[in-house]
């Protein structure tokens, strides 16, 4: 794959080894080395740059190599801002004038911290959960058996949000509320241990979701999650279907649906 000639049969493990990384990315193998024992000190973007594309990391996996570079590195490295714990109210406004697609704010740590009216009907089983802000992490780790039924594709939803937190950790590791929700879903799920020890990280920028709604049943919808840039660390995320498809009768449907005491609960 890395276009490299193999020779002496088979190897005793997979993969590329360290002078053959280090062949590919234009350094030394002391250097190296250096960098794989956590030694970042100076090292610079070009570098990381050469290793991230000898290693043939997609954009996810490259993002989170920079980020624990710098981490790593220590100078130079800034704390990050917190995340609101709420949103304007001028993001709510927009939020309620999407009528006709369900959608919401959340930050880093999968808080949803606003919706709109059919946001909060297409997940009223995360929302069933007493505590606020609702957590979609632990809705799908804690609660899996009620995330098993929403959820079609649970189990890739469940990788899906693994690996987003750990991209988000590498981030922000002094993010002492994401430490502290990673260490309860540690606790609390044998398949979240499993999930975090394969290391994947993931962006989450767009996708498709199948759902199987208490109410409505099947739903298919593709989303877009887009970043606030004024608001760092929050993500408006926007779920749609193709008009006049099933998907978007039962969504109109499901508009009509959200109960009272629902609205009170997720506010």
């Amino acid at each position: 794959m890395a276009g490299l000639s193999a020779y002496g049969g088979h190897r005793r493990v997979k993969g590329l080894r360290r002078e053959e990384v280090a062949l590919l990315a234009g350094v030394s193998v002391e250097y190296y080395v250096r960098i794989e024992r956590g030694n970042l000190a100076g090292t610079s973007d070009g570098v990381l740059d050469s290793l991230a594309t000898a290693l043939q990391l997609d954009d996810a996996e490259r993002d989170h190599l920079f980020h624990l570079a710098r981490q790593s590195g220590g100078a130079g490295v800034r704390p990050r801002r917190a995340s609101p714990a709420g949103v304007r109210p001028a993001l709510q406004e927009v939020l309620d004038a999407m009528t006709g697609a369900p959608a919401l704010i959340r930050n880093a740590r999968h808080d949803v911290l606003a919706m709109n009216r059919l946001g909060r009907a297409l997940y009223s089983p995360v929302l069933a959960d007493p505590r606020r802000p609702a957590n979609t992490a632990r809705f799908v780790y804690v609660n899996s058996r009620e995330a098993e039924k929403f959820f079609v594709d649970y189990d890739q939803v469940a990788r899906n949000v693994a690996a987003t937190l750990r991209l988000e950790l590498g981030r922000d590791p002094q993010d002492e509320e994401l430490v502290a929700l990673i260490d309860e879903l540690s606790t609390c799920s044998e398949l979240f241990r499993q999930r975090w020890a394969s290391q994947d990280v993931r962006l989450h920028g767009y996708g498709s979701k199948r759902v199987n709604h208490p109410v409505v049943g099947r739903l298919d919808l593709n989303f877009e999650s887009m970043d606030l840039p004024t608001d760092p660390g929050l993500h408006l995320n926007v779920y749609t279907s193709p008009a006049g498809g099933p998907t978007a009768d039962k969504l109109a449907l499901l508009a009509q649906w959200v109960p009272d005491a629902l609205t009170r609960l997720a506010r």
